[in-house]
């Protein structure tokens, strides 16, 4: 199917990050962050952060532009969204 990157607006460690994710599979987005050289540690549970600075090489080769609640959107609509766990509430 895709794979779709929202722009640069995540602050984190002095850099800013874009999210890439699939709305297909893992594997689609493991493949694709290999064949443009991102390390598997930058993977975070369903999404892979990407620097500022390789966002043109993301879409270069072939990510789709879209804004964050739409790459959200279609994360969840593919049923590959892992949310962070939420803590158990206090009793």
């Amino acid at each position: 199917m895709a794979i779709y990157i929202d722009r640069p607006i995540w602050p984190g460690h002095g850099r800013m990050w874009s999210h890439l994710v699939s709305d297909e599979s893992f594997d689609e987005l493991h493949a694709f962050a290999a064949r443009i050289g991102v390390p598997r540690r930058a993977f975070e549970r369903d999404h892979y952060d990407l620097p500022a600075e390789r966002y043109a090489d993301a879409v270069r080769a072939g990510a789709v532009e879209v804004g964050s609640k739409e790459l959200l959107r279609r994360l969840t609509d593919a049923g590959l969204r892992r949310p962070k766990h939420r803590p158990a509430p206090r009793r």
